[in-house]
């Protein structure tokens, strides 16, 4: 299942016996792992077996005794590859003859982990779940909870900043949202560039700008996906980029001056706005539809295709897009 219905077993206060968390948003996919595991037992009731750690026979073993301790028996597993079907399954029926016992899967990747998510399902009271990416929006509400959890006194461009600042990464903004609930003022843009520090070595937001003057992008490009950044995540980043310039463009074409509020749904820094747009304006909005049928073409190859080396692949068409759309 996605998000959105998992999120509806949690306010009916559903329980399945085993859980399994995988997909593109891995903060989200820890997060969810953690808090459930939280909310089945308290801290010495929860083993924590990570990568290496996964020992199917002691965790078989574990979940099938109850403890004379404790009431409950939980075991958070995190991987980077996905276990036999054999295994899951007499883990997840393990569960199933123990009532006091859990089990939950942290997994750190997508594709790998789709045949694993389907041993999951109503029959034996388990739930896998999915997790996409973000929008801008949702990903800027989780930031606000987070604060709210560290009883921070912040204001929204605040939070804006910090999201962009660290390239769309959820997991980097807690941590530092963490290091500055330490602070007793209210948290700023200005407090944020004193204590945070953005990452890599290339702004994010100038090499989008940057692909959508026809610049020469090709040392980004590279240097993006030399810090780590995954490739299909770096097209979806371009992609949501044009929609949004587009969402902009209609705006001012049909309403007026683009208001932030109603088309993002949040204010973004003041000079990200206003680079976006003078960007929007100046596209015809024949041209958006040929952009974005461009960019879900290349989308539809690196997940279809046998594609040998996808980081060069998306180099050049990105190298590509700024020479069709000059």
């Amino acid at each position: 299942m996605y998000k959105n219905e998992f999120d509806n077993h949690l306010r009916q206060n559903t329980k399945f016996n085993a859980y399994m968390f995988f997909g593109q948003a891995l903060f989200l996919v820890e997060q969810y792992a953690l808090d459930i595991a939280n909310s089945c037992g308290t801290k010495d009731e929860i083993e924590k077996l990570y990568f290496d750690d996964y020992d199917f026979k002691y965790i078989k073993n574990k979940l099938l005794q109850s403890s004379l301790f404790s009431s409950n028996n939980v075991v958070l597993v995190k991987l980077e590859k996905k276990i036999p079907k054999k295994d899951v399954e007499a883990l997840i029926e393990a569960c199933n003859i123990n009532p006091d016992s859990t089990i939950i899967f942290s997994c750190l990747g997508d594709t790998e982990f789709k045949t694993m998510a389907g041993y999951f399902t109503s029959k034996n009271n388990s739930a896998s779940v999915r997790m996409f990416q973000p929008s801008d929006t949702e990903a800027i509400r989780i930031l606000e909870k987070e604060a709210k959890l560290l009883n921070i006194n912040y204001d929204m461009q605040a939070l804006n900043h910090l999201y962009f600042m660290h390239k769309n990464d959820l997991a980097l903004c807690v941590n530092d949202l963490n290091k500055l609930s330490i602070l007793d003022e209210k948290i700023t843009s200005n407090i944020i560039n004193i204590h945070c520090f953005g990452i890599g070595a290339v702004s994010f937001e100038e090499f989008l700008n940057n692909l959508l003057l026809g610049k020469d992008i090709s040392d980004d490009i590279a240097s993006l996906l030399e810090e780590g950044m995954n490739e299909v995540f770096l097209l979806n980043q371009v992609t949501s980029f044009v929609q949004q310039l587009f969402m902009i463009s209609a705006y001012a074409r049909a309403i007026g001056t683009p208001n932030p509020k109603e088309i993002l749904g949040f204010i973004p820094p003041k000079n990200i706005w206003d680079k976006k747009c003078k960007l929007a304006i100046n596209i015809k909005p024949e041209v958006f539809q040929k952009m974005l049928e461009f960019l879900l073409n290349i989308e539809l190859e690196l997940k279809s295709s046998k594609i040998d080396n996808s980081n060069l692949y998306i180099q050049s068409c990105l190298r590509k897009f700024t020479v069709l759309f000059r």
